[in-house]
């Protein structure tokens, strides 16, 4: 009985040991606190170099949370050695000799903007641009003169951080651009021709002999001249017909000349105006049918236009310097080179087109010219051996000559130009008032002039005289 109340009594104890050790255990992790002492602000240090730090309290142990990105060192007991590896955040911790926290420190690590500022005064002067920090990153904001110099600050950026850089920047100055453009063509045609034509009608033994040359070289043309009126075939402005009989041989003579000279002159001046950066389009024609076929049998239409045709893309580069490319074109039907079958006639264009990119201030102007087609003909016709004949051959030979020149001269100017008040624009129907029943047909007024009852810089516009010669007159 002794024994056995002797290990009871070990056995309960021994619990008792056991429940006492680990109940203190179960307790702090219940309790578990995060320690927070002397928290600092934020340390900034520049990627790739070393800032030296002092602490108030000396530290017997130094701790960092992401090597990867700052690394450190302990000159002493007060002085930390921090070195900018690479662009991010993270947690430097010192502990004292007991092993007490004394501060965490949070360690920023980003890109040198202290040259990145430095380069970008030197490079853009006067332009207001602020320059910041985001995580590993460069955020730039403010406003800048021309698009030009906004992406030569881009450029730079992106040399110090690489595809991290956010642009928060806005374009100042004036982003609308006028195009003022002038298309003329001449086209010049000279043609001169001089011909003679010979008729022959003799009668011997009962034998008619009718004959003749150019254009009295058929029996009813013969005849004609004969009887002393021109060939209807002539098409030449100047003809002279005369003849003589020999016997019974009657000779007629047609000598004719055409001295021809011709000016077309064709003028558009569209004016446009388009947002830096955007396309603005012009057409002054129209749009012709073209039958398309297609691939299951059945005939479509497609429509071509046709006119004055102008398309450009305008960007105001730097201040008031404009980078312009421009397409134009001159086009026109064409029904001498057509395609004509039974169902249908296609009729073809005759079209004058340039492209180009030019680059020029606030109020210049530039030209297009040259655009020239020169077409000669000279020809030289005669009848064989009788046209060799000194003096008399002149009469069996005939001579053409023909030239046909056309010239395209685009000029454009651009301007800047901002939005106005809509009261300061005038219509040419402004100063129009409509007739009324009993002034059209008792008075016989059409319109009556009104411009004195507007006011502002629309009156002004409206009270001014037009007449006179103003515009372009062909002559």
């Amino acid at each position: 009985m002794t024994y056995r109340t002797i290990f009871k009594a070990a056995c309960f104890g021994f619990a008792l040991a056991t429940a006492g050790s680990l109940m203190p255990e179960i307790v702090n992790a219940q309790t578990l606190k995060v320690v927070k002492s002397n928290t600092s602000s934020s340390l900034n240090v520049p990627m790739n170099r070393a800032v030296v730090v002092e602490s108030e309290t000396p530290f017997a142990e130094l701790s960092i949370a992401n090597p990867a990105i700052a690394d450190i060192s302990s000159l002493s007991d007060r002085s930390i050695y921090v070195l900018g590896k690479a662009p991010g955040t993270t947690t430097l911790t010192l502990l004292d000799a007991t092993g007490s926290l004394i501060t965490n420190v949070d360690v920023v690590v980003a890109a040198d903007l202290t040259e990145f500022k430095e380069r970008l005064r030197q490079i853009l002067p006067g332009e207001k641009i602020e320059v910041r920090s985001a995580n590993d990153g460069i955020v730039l904001s403010g406003t800048v003169s021309s698009a030009q110099r906004l992406q030569r600050a881009l450029d730079l950026a992106e040399r110090y951080a690489p595809e991290r850089v956010s642009n928060l920047m806005n374009v100042g100055g004036v982003q609308q651009v006028m195009l003022k453009v002038r298309f003329a063509e001449m086209q010049r045609s000279v043609r001169k021709s001089l011909s003679s034509s010979l008729s022959l009608n003799g009668i011997e033994s009962g034998t008619t002999i009718n004959g003749g040359t150019g254009t009295t070289n058929t029996s009813s043309s013969v005849a004609s001249s004969l009887s002393g009126t021109v060939p209807a075939v002539n098409e030449n402005i100047g003809a002279l017909l005369f003849g003589f009989g020999v016997g019974s041989v009657e000779v007629g003579l047609l000598i004719e000349a055409l001295e021809n000279k011709g000016v077309v002159r064709t003028l558009a001046e569209p004016n446009l105006v388009a947002l830096s950066g955007q396309e603005a389009k012009f057409l002054a024609g129209g749009e012709y049918p073209v039958p398309i076929s297609q691939e299951d049998g059945r005939i479509t239409v497609e429509f071509k236009p046709f006119g004055v045709e102008l398309d450009f893309v305008p960007r105001v580069v730097d201040g008031d310097l404009v980078n312009l490319e421009m397409n134009a074109a001159v086009s026109a039907i064409d029904p001498t080179n057509g395609f004509r079958t039974e169902a249908f006639t296609i009729d073809a264009f005759r079209r004058r087109e340039t492209s180009t990119t030019v680059e020029l201030r606030d109020g210049q102007s530039f030209a297009i010219a040259g655009l020239l087609q020169d077409e000669f003909i000279d020809s030289n016709g005669q009848i064989p051996w009788l046209g060799d004949i000194p003096v008399l051959g002149a009469l069996f030979r005939s001579a053409e000559y023909q030239r046909q020149q056309s010239e395209l001269v685009v000029i454009v100017s651009a301007h800047l130009v901002t939005p106005t008040r809509g009261e300061a624009l005038a219509l040419p129907t402004d100063r129009i008032k409509p007739p009324s029943e009993s002034d059209l047909f008792l008075f016989g007024n059409v319109a009556t002039d009104k411009s004195r009852k507007l006011k502002g810089a629309a009156g002004e516009v409206a009270r001014q005289d037009f007449n006179g010669s103003y515009g372009y007159v062909m002559e």
